[in-house]
């Protein structure tokens, strides 16, 4: 399979013509005086005066010529003298034109002239391209690496992009039967795989561009280290297609030396100029809470704003949520310290896998326990084998899945705690397991294990709206303030309801209830008697106060929804048939996007509003829509986008708003598992191509060999024509 193009003897006539070629590009080019008025060869290459004006410049003599532009300048714009210039298909500047794109053409360059192949090689040659892109295809999409450790001929494994070659060899008779080739364009070579996977990333952007076309986006930006140590930034657009879908597509990993505003601003504006994309379209930016990015002054986002009024920032929802939680945390300390033991807990319990056993076999005893006194039943996918889930460090919502198994595996956990205690030799594990087991048996802990993970379940079940790719943000608007009232419902009457739940847990359990009648004793100072009862306590200055902080919190970080623009978004909302339209608001909510409607569009809007508002209220098709994503896919299905197109472009702005960044810090995970500590070597185009073709599989799998050929082949000067 080593692809080459062999070089064949160079005939008498092409050695003639390439002579001559030769002697042409060593002759002197001549002065203007020296060049005739005529030529029986043909026409001059060189402008001279005595050609005609028409052909030569344009516009009288005193603003023809070659110097019309440059001295002088040229007025008459309105008399038909391009026209002229061009002329007809014979003309001057047309054979000229054409002499260019020869020349630029390698199929008709000399190099390729000199190298003349026969069909049966090209063929033979376009075979085994066919078959690499194949195999980089595959490895593309699945994201498997392509080189092996060992790949010699003598290696049993050579790599899956060569195991994937031979396969491929050995089940095509066609692609078996060709001879090896000669020469040294070797298409199974590590170059030509990284040739094809830049083709397939060109691609692949070249669809996605052409889809945003000239409309309106969203840019969200986010920055992390690779296993390399090389600072990361992910560009992630946000748009809405020719359908009226919304899509966050990958575009890019570019490499930055550091993470200032200014840099990061440069990197993007390169990239920008790279793909044809203009920051005038920016309506939206995405970022975390990094200074970098929300500075006031000297933010990634005040720099767009300098140049683009309507590029409204918004700070990503879910990281928001993230800070609410991490606030009440650090804010009240008996909360703190629930959470300090829950991380001893993990650290002790999971830090040998003699343990994790211990674990998983009580969980199994338990469960057999419990199916055969019929308190459990039994079913596919129930019962399964379960164990501690650590939190992530920077998710503190994934905290609710912890607390759920720990709740579930109570019994277990106090069993493994009792064998470190008694059997562990490390005093400082029996130390730790003693503590927890301790703090295990009081009702405090009980009261705020169920306590936290109502709260988390409750902003979990928001966490993982916001990650949605396609949320729109008056939605999220919308469900952001249905969950604060949610909490709020939970402070004023949930109290009674935990407190219940806590008693049947300590009963099941063993463990000591207060009377909540009797007067509060501190822990800390067991003989020192308040005048508060455990009641008060309890509720008042822990699950009120709690609440209170959380509910603070929630007023504080999501201020965006108190923003004009935002509410003039939700009469936009289709619910209820139309419930919240108003013309008036949508009028006002324009003027916020100045480069998108003139004064004489903003008086077409108004007329389009009525219009509009009356024609979906008759439609059986807009009856029952909930979300703008929705009304946005129905105007393009009933070609209404077409009808009240300013309408259309209002909605559009509207939903390409950012609602959170998660989908970038998805792309990150992408990006460490390609690139891991076996692959740190990768370079930083070679990631890019890699993780994009990762990432955008949709728009991979739509690529064809074609197109592929067709950009490998222009890649770069081959001397084999395909």
């Amino acid at each position: 399979m080593n692809c080459s193009f062999s070089k064949p003897v160079m005939s008498s006539q092409v050695k003639q013509k390439q002579g001559t070629l030769n002697n042409f590009l060593k002759r002197k080019v001549p002065s203007s005086s020296e060049i005739p008025s005529s030529s029986s060869d043909g026409p001059v290459l060189i402008s001279t005066p005595t050609m005609p004006k028409d052909t030569i410049g344009i516009g009288n003599s005193n603003e023809g010529g070659r110097n019309a532009y440059i001295t002088t300048g040229y007025k008459n714009w309105k008399e038909p003298r391009f026209d002229k210039h061009v002329g007809d298909v014979n003309s001057f500047h047309n054979k000229a034109l054409q002499r260019c794109e020869d020349l630029v053409n390698q199929a008709q360059s000399i190099s390729v002239a000199t190298n003349k192949q026969y069909d049966v090689v090209r063929k033979a040659n376009r075979v085994r391209l066919i078959s690499t892109v194949d195999a980089c295809r595959f490895c593309l999409k699945c994201a498997l690496p392509f080189r092996g450790h060992d790949e010699s001929e003598t290696s049993s494994f050579k790599g899956i992009f060569l195991e994937l070659m031979d396969l491929i060899i050995s089940q095509n008779v066609e692609l078996k039967k060709l001879p090896k080739a000669l020469g040294n364009n070797k298409y199974l070579s590590p170059s030509t795989q990284k040739d094809v996977a830049h083709c397939f990333e060109e691609e692949v952007l070249k669809r996605i561009f052409d889809e945003i076309g000239d409309a309106v986006f969203a840019l969200l930006v986010d920055e992390s280290s690779d296993v390399s140590g090389k600072e990361q930034m992910a560009i992630v657009l946000r748009y809405v297609d020719t359908h009226g879908f919304i899509k966050e597509r990958f575009v890019g990993l570019v490499h930055v030396m550091e993470t200032s505003s200014s840099v990061l601003k440069s990197s993007i504006d390169t990239f920008f100029a790279k793909h044809n994309l203009s920051s005038s379209r920016l309506r939206g930016q995405g970022y975390d809470g990094a200074s970098n990015m929300r500075g006031e002054y000297n933010g990634l986002k005040a720099k767009f704003l300098e140049e683009n009024k309507s590029s409204y920032y918004v700070h990503c929802f879910a990281h928001q949520l993230q800070l609410v939680v991490v606030a009440v945390v650090k804010k009240h300390l008996s909360v703190g310290r629930y959470f300090d033991k829950i991380t001893t807990l993990l650290n002790v319990v999971c830090a040998s896998c003699k343990r994790n056993d211990i674990l998983r076999e009580a969980g199994r005893e338990r469960v057999a326990k419990e199916i055969n006194c019929g308190l459990i039943m039994t079913g596919s996918g129930l019962n399964q084998e379960l164990s501690l889930i650590r939190p992530g460090d920077t998710l503190w919502n994934s905290h609710y899945k912890t607390l759920m198994r720990l709740i579930d595996m109570f019994p277990s956990i106090v069993n493994v705690l009792e064998y470190i205690v008694k059997e562990c030799p490390n005093e400082l594990s029996q130390r730790q397991a003693d503590g927890i087991l301790e703090y295990f048996e009081t009702f405090e802990f009980v009261f705020y294990l169920h306590f936290m993970f109502h709260i988390l379940g409750i902003t979990d079940t928001l966490s993982r709206i916001l990650q949605k790719k396609d949320q729109e943000m008056v939605e999220a608007v919308s469900m952001v303030e249905s969950t604060k009232a949610v909490l709020q419902n939970f402070r004023e009457s949930v109290f009674d309801k935990v407190l219940a739940k806590v008693s049947k847990f300590c009963g099941k359990h063993d463990i000591q209830m207060l009377d909540m009648k009797k007067d509060y004793v501190s822990s800390r100072s067991r003989n020192q008697r308040n005048k508060i009862t455990n009641q008060h306590y309890f509720k008042v200055d822990c699950f009120n106060a709690i609440m209170d902080k959380l509910l603070q919190e929630f007023g504080d970080r999501f201020n965006e929804f108190n923003m004009e623009l935002l509410k003039n978004m939700a009469d936009l909302i289709p619910r209820d048939s139309f419930s919240q339209f108003n013309a008036s608001t949508l009028l006002r909510l324009s003027e916020f996007y100045p480069y998108d409607f003139d004064d004489r569009e903003k008086i077409k809007l108004e007329h389009q509003l009525s219009l509009y508002h009356q024609s979906v209220l008759k439609e059986t098709n807009f009856a029952n829509l909930k979300t703008i994503t929705d009304l946005s896919k129905m105007m393009v299905k009933t070609r209404k986008h077409l009808s009240y197109h300013l309408v259309y472009r209002l909605l559009k702005l509207a939903l390409v708003l950012l609602v959170a960044t998660a989908s970038v810090e998805r792309y990150f995970s992408t990006m460490k598992r390609r690139k891991s500590s076996l692959r740190n070597r990768i370079s930083d185009d070679f990631l890019n191509a890699y993780v994009i073709c990762a990432v955008e599989v949709d728009e991979l799998v739509n690529v064809t060999n074609e197109d592929v050929i067709e950009r490998f082949q222009k890649m770069k000067t081959r001397r084999g024509q395909l």
